[in-house]
């Protein structure tokens, strides 16, 4: 009986196009809302998850700060060693100063770093200084400063410090002239413009540290968010660990409060398809009131009525997620893998549009659309079985 309704009030009737119509609309109402909110979700996700790749590199995964400028010395250093022989540390100086060439100026950070140690954390640095080592008074630059300033390699730039020297009567900034040796792209304007690298020696020449005292230290771990913790249990109460995420915590809220926001509204496409669902399956009821009466009469039970409408609308609503399910992947794939959509790489930190569907975006996508489909189909299905058999009959 259900199969046998399913498929007459499936097929197209001349007499009632504008049903088989609705029912198409609905269709692709269906299929290209799931699509759309697939890709939509991909490209959220894959912008979510570069810039975290992005950040996690230059803010690295773990940093120890102490509360006093060069507290950490060399022994702290070995002493987290040997505790934490998985963990890489990069032990740093780090003050603001202003880089001065010609008539420019452009403030920023200046790291002190031992750059053997800072390659192994850093793929950005590492990247940067394939071809060469920094030493002495040599200095990496951003490609944000290098390209605001045309400079050269070799070229000579001037780094004032906000320590003061004396000079005749009056206290001066102190200015040392460094060697530009190479730059650096992480992709972010943010940080090429900001960050600075240059010997760790060297600069504590300049700050006046003792030889083998930091500011802090910059540690890489596959799994730094139960790391921070064995970490701050065995620091002293002058220092802290602190996460990348904690250093950014407001900015990936946001990603993801837009990120839902846009599921949300993006949902609402496949709830306004839906509605052809209904008025779709409505109309085939009041069309067909009187067989429906019939059916009852000859002994066809309420449920196996509203079974054949639920499951025509279930086939419709279905076949349309199956259909934008495909629509979708393909779009993604197709996307991810052609330069389609070409961006500026000083904003969103890649020319390539990010694609990166998560499992469970994909999961919540298919459980709110099946819900909506499923709530779609039930109430006409119910209509369609409390038809009065004896008012239909007499009456049409």
């Amino acid at each position: 009986m259900v199969k046998y309704l399913l498929f007459k009030y499936l097929r197209f009737d001349k007499s009632q196009p504008f049903i088989t119509l609705s029912a198409i609309l609905a269709f692709l109402g269906v299929s290209v809302g799931l699509m759309v909110l697939i890709i939509a979700m991909a490209i959220m996700n894959g912008f979510d998850k570069e810039f975290e790749r992005k950040l996690f590199t230059m803010n690295y995964p773990i940093t120890i700060i102490s509360y006093m400028k060069g507290s950490i010395d060399d022994s702290d250093v070995a002493k987290l060693k040997e505790q934490f022989k998985e963990l890489k540390f990069s032990p740093y100086i780090s003050t603001q100063a202003i880089v001065k060439h010609g008539n420019k100026l452009e403030g920023g950070l200046l790291f002190g770093v031992n750059f053997d140690y800072e390659k192994q954390i850093n793929s950005v640095v590492k990247e940067a200084l394939s071809n060469t080592t920094p030493s002495g008074f040599e200095i990496l630059l951003g490609k944000g400063i290098a390209d605001d300033f045309a400079l050269s390699l070799n070229e000579k730039v001037t780094m004032l410090f906000m320590q003061l020297s004396a000079g005749g009567l009056v206290s001066m900034p102190t200015m040392k002239r460094f060697n530009y040796v190479a730059n650096f792209s992480s992709g972010l304007i943010a940080y090429d413009k900001a960050y600075s690298y240059t010997d760790v020696n060297a600069l504590a020449k300049i700050l006046g540290y003792e030889s083998g005292r930091y500011d802090g230290i910059h540690i890489y771990s596959d799994n730094p968010k139960s790391d921070i913790v064995k970490l701050n249990q065995n620091l002293s109460p002058s220092q802290r660990a602190v996460g990348w995420w904690e250093q950014n915590g407001n900015f990936f809220s946001a990603l993801e409060l837009e990120k839902r926001a846009l599921f949300i509204v993006l949902m609402l496409i496949i709830l306004v398809a839906s509605l052809n669902i209904i008025s779709s399956l409505l109309m085939t009821v009041m069309n067909r009131r009187q067989e429906i009466a019939l059916l009852l009469a000859l002994g066809a039970s309420k449920s196996e009525i509203k079974k054949s409408f639920f499951t025509q609308g279930v086939v419709i609503g279905g076949s349309g997620i199956i259909f934008g399910l495909i629509l979708g992947l393909f779009g993604v794939w197709l996307l991810g893998s052609f330069d389609i959509v070409n961006l500026p790489a000083d904003v969103y930190g890649s020319s390539k549009l990010p694609m990166e569907l998560a499992l469970s975006d994909l999961a919540m996508i298919l459980i709110g659309a099946i819900v909506i489909v499923l709530l779609s189909s039930y109430y006409p299905a119910k209509k369609a079985s409390n038809v009065d058999i004896l008012t239909t009959l007499r009456n049409e």
